[in-house]
């Protein structure tokens, strides 16, 4: 039987990854530091920890892995058809020179990563919310699309 001070403490595991958009990396640190300080006492606390911890390392590698398609892809756009000479001689840069009809497809792939990433963001904070008052219930959450990282 779980205590209140136990789901308090799991809602609040959840809680602070939400952290992230005051402290970097805000949402590592302060689940870790809670989950590791609490999961030798209780169960549920044990639990919530490492789905917590393993939602954010995913949604960091999926952002990454995202994020490593959109920039070379708009890097490649860029930078296939400018104009070397006048852009050292001149040191302008014309984006007249980019044509979009040839490169439409790149064009699209990074605006779809890019708008995941997005996306990722947003739902990671409504599931964040969902997390926490489930624990706050005394109910395990499994945050979707989660990678067991740890076991």
């Amino acid at each position: 039987m779980e205590t209140k001070n136990e789901k308090t403490i799991a809602a609040l595991t959840h809680l602070s990854a939400l952290s992230q958009y005051f402290i970097p990396f805000g949402n590592f640190i302060f689940p870790i530091i809670i989950w590791s300080s609490k999961k030798d006492k209780s169960e549920s606390i044990d639990t919530n920890g490492k789905h917590v911890i393993n939602f954010q390392l995913s949604l960091l590698l999926y952002s990454i892995v995202l994020i490593l398609i959109a920039v070379p892809t708009f890097m490649t756009v860029v930078f296939s058809n400018m104009n070397w000479n006048e852009l050292i001689n001149d040191h302008d840069f014309f984006w007249e020179g980019i044509n979009m009809a040839d490169n439409i497809g790149l064009i699209t792939l990074g605006i779809v990563s890019v708008l995941l990433v997005i996306l990722l963001k947003i739902v990671e904070f409504f599931l964040i919310i969902i997390g926490t008052i489930n624990a706050s219930n005394g109910k395990e959450y499994k945050y979707p699309l989660t990678i067991n990282f740890i076991k």
